[in-house]
């Protein structure tokens, strides 16, 4: 195989298939972390960029591209911002992993890490305060707003979901964890005009906002959000599982030692989500989990026990 563009390194039909995951139930996991810049949002990043040139508002060397990202979308960003020309600034957050904000920066981006929480808990609000100002003070500046831009739902629904429907001849659910919920907006549109009888679930974390739960502090970036979403309007999960981070690490952990894979945080929250729902499953079922990213960049976090101890709250224990 010979390559034009790193962005062409994405692996659209790589699943794992996990024997006996959810007690006697097989789950397939889609992995999306050996694409390029380490996620699955690398197709959101090209689809977001490439909806601003078709609608003739961006200018090689001259636009600004700005966006809120808690890590992966940044990175994916910086490097399609970097190969089209765009100058690109990532507004992010302390959860952010230092491996993303690295890259980042190598591939030419400006990132700004917001300090102070907003009134639910999380950084998100502060972020887009944060945005608007550079939109003031940037006269070249363009918001892709990954939150209510259509673009973000269309790719998953035109890649991702027939990425899966090629795979299979049927899918009976679908986990899929949430932040813009893009992803999942997508991929339910499409997979259920494929398969009708199929049960969308959203994960997220406790903490977030997006369908409906109590706002807290939530620690592992990717998944969750402290100000619902636009595009979330266009979501209709058959089913929203919230999990603990706790949890989350213990997904994570034991992954490794059962199946022998590092994977992301949001990974581990989706999981965990269905191994909590594995008593709904019947006989025969096919169950698709999405896996974001790859756990490498979590090695400082997740992975780390010290960090773990003094950051995770354990479940049932107020955060302080």
């Amino acid at each position: 195989m010979i390559l034009e563009s790193p962005l062409d390194l994405i692996f659209r039909d790589l699943f794992y298939h996990l024997r006996a995951f959810a007690g006697s139930h097989d789950v397939y996991l889609k992995l999306e972390g050996f694409n390029i810049t380490g996620s699955i949002k690398v197709k959101t990043a090209i689809a977001l960029v490439e909806d601003l040139e078709q609608r003739g508002i961006a200018r090689p060397n001259e636009t600004v591209i700005v966006e809120s990202s808690s890590g992966n979308l940044g990175i994916a960003l910086s490097l399609v911002c970097a190969i089209k020309g765009y100058r690109f600034i990532c507004v992010t957050d302390p959860n952010a992993n230092r491996a993303n904000i690295k890259g980042m920066e190598l591939y030419g981006a400006k990132v700004i890490v917001v300090e102070d929480r907003d009134p639910a808990g999380g950084f998100l609000g502060s972020r887009l305060k944060t945005i608007e100002q550079i939109l003031q003070s940037e006269p070249n500046a363009f918001w892709l707003n990954q939150y209510a831009n259509l673009a973000n739902k269309n790719v998953h629904a035109e890649q991702t979901a027939n990425e899966i429907a090629r795979e299979f001849d049927k899918v009976d659910w679908v986990f899929v964890g949430t932040g813009t919920t893009g992803t999942l907006t997508g991929i339910s549109e499409r997979l259920r005009h494929e398969f009708p009888r199929i049960k969308v679930v959203a994960v997220e974390p406790v903490g977030s906002v997006t369908f409906g739960g109590a706002p807290g502090k939530r620690n592992i970036p990717g998944i969750g959000t402290s100000v619902r979403p636009k595009l979330a309007d266009l979501a209709n999960p058959d089913k929203v599982v919230a999990v603990n981070e706790e949890k989350t690490v213990e997904a994570c952990l034991s992954f490794v030692r059962d199946y022998h894979l590092l994977v992301g945080g949001s990974t581990g929250t989706v999981l965990a989500a269905v191994k909590q729902l594995a008593s709904e499953f019947t006989l025969g079922d096919t169950i698709v989990a999405i896996s974001a990213d790859l756990g490498e960049r979590y090695l400082d976090t997740i992975y780390e026990r010290a960090w773990v101890e003094n950051v995770i709250v354990p479940e049932g224990k107020t955060p302080v």
